[in-house]
């Protein structure tokens, strides 16, 4: 509990410290020698290779920006930090403080974190959306996936399977036009096939799922969850089991999607295969009967 108190006084610290321009400390420098200050000071927290969110990492990253209240890199790790230790009121205004001293960057991530820790689609969809129009030269990637690839999640997120399919394949095709299909996150395929099976495509969703499992070498337990499904759509009810026996195979390997530290998108659970084991004797059950 101490150790707490000392960490939320050492946060309204922080949040006083952008409040203010000047610091007693640094108070004797030039606004050159902060900003430079500020930036050593990151630089020497990286080199210790601090854990991000870790008491050290986030006082070392106060001191910074208390060096110089407009370092937006450091505003918005520390932004993040706070995300990923849950304080969820402190973390918003701080990373809306970072898009505000550098909107190029930061929007789209922005979007990225309302989508991935808030499944808040419409204003990860605003930030995604914003971004074209900041950065009409390129396509933004925060987290590593084109925003074309978010956007697909999101509207898989609202249902709106339409547009998610259009944003997996302009996602795949600008891939594969750039540096072939094999270097395409191997989920959009997922996604895509989601899309297409929840939107009743089934033949669609094959395909897509096809391609998820081929570039996962078979080794995926959604890949053979949704290939289950299929069958299952087509009353297959023998390779409906087959599959879904493959799905157990690789839930028991841990051949499974899943992110650090959220829940993402449509994420299978062991209950999601009991379930579907259900549908499937039934469908054993009925094809019998109605022999």
């Amino acid at each position: 509990m101490e150790q707490l108190l000392k960490y939320f006084l050492s946060v309204i610290l922080v949040i006083s410290l952008f409040s203010c321009n000047d610091n007693d400390e640094y108070s004797n420098l030039t606004l050159a020698e902060r900003k430079a200050l500020s930036i050593e000071i990151m630089e020497e927290g990286q080199r210790f290779h601090l854990p991000q969110g870790s008491p050290e990492s986030m006082s070392r990253i106060e001191r910074a920006i208390a060096a110089d209240s407009t370092n937006c890199d450091a505003v918005r790790e520390l932004s993040v930090a706070m995300l990923k230790r849950g304080m969820i009121d402190e973390w918003k205004p701080t990373f809306d403080r970072a898009v505000a001293c550098n909107p190029k960057i930061w929007t789209p991530w922005r979007g990225y974190l309302y989508l991935q820790f808030y499944r808040d689609y419409d204003k990860a969809i605003a930030d995604f959306d914003a971004s074209d129009t900041l950065t009409p030269d390129f396509i933004d990637a925060p987290q590593g996936q084109s925003v074309d690839y978010w956007r697909g999640i999101a509207y898989l997120g609202k249902k709106d399977y339409v547009k998610s399919v259009a944003y997996f394949s302009k996602y795949i095709e600008t891939t594969t036009a750039e540096t072939g299909e094999d270097w395409a996150e191997p989920t959009a395929f997922l996604y895509k096939a989601i899309a297409y099976y929840e939107a009743g495509d089934m033949q669609n969703s094959e395909k897509a799922i096809d391609k998820f499992l081929f570039y996962n070498r078979d080794k995926t337990t959604e890949g053979h969850y949704y290939k289950a499904r299929l069958a299952l759509s087509t009353s297959n009810c023998v390779l409906a089991k087959e599959k879904l026996d493959l799905a157990y195979t690789n839930y028991d390997e841990e051949n499974l999607f899943r992110h650090p530290y959220t829940e993402v998108l449509r994420q299978l659970y062991l209950e999601d295969l009991d379930e579907l084991k259900v549908e499937i004797e039934t469908c054993f059950s009925t094809t019998t009967l109605k022999q």
